[in-house]
């Protein structure tokens, strides 16, 4: 099994979309590196070489900010916007959609699920 960034791709799959499981890696990106490294994005990655792997290996490495270091901006630059309280900020603090989207019906995924205000029972008739 070849591990490029800390990750296990998987053997089966063509190496183009093999590559799309690292984090932050996405079909484009795949194509350019296969393009780089001179891999054939057709061939499986269980029938890649050593030199092969090793070349993925470096430029994803060398080249790419992936995994850990991606998420760990990516919370950063949240966190930022949160800090320094402008509207995208507040938005991520509220759980709320942050660019535009309308919220009186939809934004279901952001928000959670529905919380029913104002429904009560009747009381039991009293015996």
């Amino acid at each position: 099994m070849a591990r490029i960034a800390g990750v296990d791709i998987p053997r089966e799959k063509h190496t183009e979309i093999a590559l799309t499981y690292i984090y932050g890696i996405g079909r484009t990106t795949a194509r350019k590196v296969l393009r780089r490294t001179q891999v054939a994005a057709q061939k499986r990655v269980s029938a890649l070489t050593d030199d092969e792997v090793n070349r993925l290996r470096e430029v994803v490495e060398r080249e790419l900010t992936v995994e850990g270091d991606l998420r760990r901006q990516v919370r950063q630059n949240i966190q930022r916007l949160i800090d320094i309280g402008c509207y995208r900020g507040l938005r991520h603090r509220r759980s709320l959609p942050v660019r535009g989207q309308r919220t009186r019906t939809n934004a279901r995924t952001r928000r959670g699920p529905r919380r029913t205000v104002g429904v009560r029972k009747k009381a039991a008739a009293k015996k």
